[in-house]
């Protein structure tokens, strides 16, 4: 299966991402879109692909969008386009890839929909259950 992640090393979200990934016996294509941002096109392909406005892949934690003020609603996707590409730190993350579509994956647990099963236990980082040893979701509140 060819997987794709739109990866931020320094968020645990995506490092927990990644690992699911590679716990379904996957070694994904790593983007680390911070190094390397995707273009305009990409960012609105994969929005449109994740059944997703471009404001719902702006992330607001830890960027400049207060600062840019893109809470304005009058902004044009184009606006947010442009802050986007200016500002790679705004694509929130991780997007992930595969053939059975494209996803924000917060939480990381939304990899899960677009994988074959996990070959045993998955742990997140803060020691959250979220795969049992047979490959089976746990079932959260």
């Amino acid at each position: 299966m060819d997987v794709v992640i739109y990866h931020n090393p320094d968020c645990g979200t995506s490092r927990n991402t990644l690992a699911m990934i590679r716990g379904a016996g996957i070694e994904p294509h790593v983007v680390e879109y911070l190094k390397t941002p995707p273009n305009r096109i990409l960012v609105r392909q994969l929005a449109e692909r994740a059944g997703v406005s471009i404001r719902d892949l702006l992330r607001e934690k830890g960027t400049p969008f207060v600062e840019l003020a893109l809470d304005d609603a009058t902004l044009t996707n184009d606006q947010l386009l442009d802050a986007i590409a200016e500002h790679p730190i705004l694509l929130n993350r991780p997007l992930v890839v595969s053939p059975k579509g494209v996803a924000l994956c917060r939480p990381s647990e939304k990899v899960l929909d677009l994988l074959p099963a996990q070959q045993g236990e998955f742990v997140k980082e803060d020691g959250e259950r979220v795969v049992d040893a047979h490959g089976r979701r746990v079932a959260t509140a």
